[in-house]
């Protein structure tokens, strides 16, 4: 057994694998400092994306409410990461929370502000950065986690929420 454990640990040397294997490692606080647990959604697809209030692509929020309401009976979990690694976010959880429920009315999950890209980035974002090879190059990068928390695909912030191209993965998915 020990030449085994031996055999894994090399293995996850030479290829850079991480020990989380998959989305439900994780946890993050939502906005009001709340622990979201993702293993909580095992089962359910979710799609992850990284947002800012003051960003060309912030309206993408409103795509994102019309998702919520199209699947909230069909157990797709939505959840928005408010970060300032683009510059771009208000600097208190409080007044993001205000923004997203009075210009978009916001019932999807929202997190506190954390970095999504760099040495200091939330270590969900490191590990999809890690594993995957995928970094937000902007605000509103989309990333969608089938049931078992591994991710079936991402897209940019040029794609939005409801697009039909992510609304055909996420039906696949249900």
């Amino acid at each position: 057994m020990k030449w085994l454990i031996q055999i894994i640990s090399i293995i996850t040397i030479m290829t850079g694998t991480s020990m989380a294997q998959n989305l439900y490692n994780f946890s993050i606080n939502d906005i009001d400092g709340n622990v979201i647990n993702f293993n909580e959604f095992q089962g359910k697809p979710i799609l992850l994306v990284n947002t800012a209030s003051r960003c060309g692509f912030t309206k993408q929020y409103a795509n994102l409410s019309n998702l919520h309401r199209e699947y909230l009976d069909k157990n797709l979990i939505i959840i928005s990461t408010p970060s300032n690694s683009f510059k771009q976010e208000l600097s208190e959880e409080e007044d993001v929370k205000e923004f997203c429920l009075v210009n978009y009315q916001t019932k999807f999950i929202l997190t506190e502000i954390i970095d999504v890209k760099g040495d200091n980035a939330h270590p969900l974002y490191q590990w999809i950065a890690n594993d995957y090879g995928k970094t937000p190059k902007w605000n509103f990068y989309k990333y969608l986690f089938d049931g078992k928390g591994n991710l079936v695909d991402s897209w940019s912030s040029m794609t939005k929420p409801d697009s039909k191209k992510i609304t055909d993965q996420i039906d696949q998915l249900i």
